[in-house]
């Protein structure tokens, strides 16, 4: 009973570790910088176009990111490398609290950007390969809670920061990671070889690739100007529009509870649909006027983004076993090359529309509504 109880705390501080990972590379490393674009903005540090322009660089690091952490894993270990993105969103945080301009700032939050996929891509897997089948739903929930969880910290640390100013505002999301890494690398996972350089071929999996990927783009709307829609669209401040992201992180909380959830009732495939009917009401939720709609808008964001995610990851194991690690790599590029190209697009669009966002969200409401299609077709017909 000892021993039962001593291997389920070791494989809870484990999932623990994951936690820290994902809050902090997708967390704080992604996420916070939402409820700061309109304190940017504000401060004179960029204006609206240039901020959409910066989530877009962070985007393209994240598929940076995790394209490459598998070979990187594989070569110096998981553990060093989940260190080595620590250490990566540590230092753009830092670099980022001097105004260097344009360049400066899209360099270290590219940087960010990289450290948000190489721990994304390995944390889940990882926790997951060194966990029994049956704790599997709950590591990896734990895991993902670390999304919303960082998401819900950023939005109550940011606001506080800035009232010292933009520069302290990003030491401070420094000082966080730092505390974190400390307190959680010595519970990395380790996961056998098998795991980190499997034999044999994943099977394609391209429905669920290819639904994750546009749910990807479709996200990028609530993903980056979320907060600033609340703050400067509708007029409200940059405290409300932190006040947005405390509701959206609480959306992701309740996502990677009830997408876990999902996937054991109704099966990956299944689920991955249901998600998509999610995220096309939490895009249409944006474009009513109507200042009420802004608390449903940012709880139903939440748990479409990490719902989704926590969804396509079951999926996968469900999908390929030993595998699935590959898969997940795989998806997830599909998903940070659809975000890149669509955070791009969408700050030209925000730039030619003269910063409307109701373009910018009614271009992710097409988009999601197109994943929806494609999660369909994937359910009836079983692609591959």
């Amino acid at each position: 009973m000892a021993r039962s109880l001593a291997a389920m705390k070791a494989l809870t501080l484990i999932a623990l570790s994951g936690t820290a990972a994902t809050c902090t590379g997708i967390g704080l490393a992604r996420f916070s910088y939402v409820p700061l674009f309109p304190a940017m903005v504000a401060a004179g540090w960029v204006d609206g176009a240039e901020a959409g322009l910066l989530g877009a660089l962070n985007l393209s690091g994240y598929l940076i990111g995790v394209g490459g952490v598998r070979a990187l894993a594989q070569r110096v270990s998981v553990p060093r490398a989940l260190d080595m993105g620590m250490a990566m969103a540590m230092l753009a945080f830092a670099a980022c609290a001097w105004h260097g301009g344009l360049a400066w700032l899209g360099f270290w939050r590219c940087l960010a950007g990289i450290s948000g996929g190489m721990l994304m891509g390995l944390a889940g897997p990882s926790v997951q390969a060194v966990t029994p089948p049956e704790g599997r739903g709950r590591a990896g929930g734990l895991v993902l809670f670390g999304v919303g969880g960082g998401i819900t910290l950023g939005a109550l640390l940011v606001p506080l920061l800035l009232q010292g100013g933009v520069s302290l505002a990003w030491l401070g999301l420094a000082l966080v990671t730092l505390v974190l890494w400390l307190l959680m690398r010595p519970f990395w996972p380790r996961p056998p070889a098998a795991e980190t350089a499997p034999e044999g071929r994943a099977p394609p999996a391209f429905g669920i690739t290819m639904a994750y990927a546009i749910s990807g783009a479709g996200l990028v709307p609530p993903m980056l100007y979320l907060s600033d829609l609340a703050a400067r669209g509708r007029g409200l401040g940059v405290e409300m529009g932190a006040g947005m992201w405390v509701l959206f992180g609480l959306g992701c909380i309740a996502g990677a509870v009830l997408g876990g959830r999902a996937v054991d009732r109704w099966g990956g495939r299944l689920a991955i649909m249901v998600w998509m009917v999610i995220q096309s009401i939490a895009l249409g939720l944006a474009l009513p006027e109507e200042l009420w709609v802004l608390v449903p808008l940012g709880l139903v964001s939440g748990l479409a983004a990490l719902g989704i995610t926590t969804v396509a990851l079951s999926a996968a194991r469900e999908r390929a076993g030993a595998l699935a690690g590959v898969i997940w790599v795989r998806v997830t590029a599909g998903f940070a090359v659809a975000q890149a190209l669509s955070g791009f697009a969408l700050a030209a669009l925000f730039r030619a529309t003269d910063e409307s966002h109701a373009a910018v969200f009614a271009a992710g409401l097409a988009l999601s509504l197109t994943g929806l299609v494609v999660a369909w077709a994937d359910w009836r017909w079983r692609w591959n």
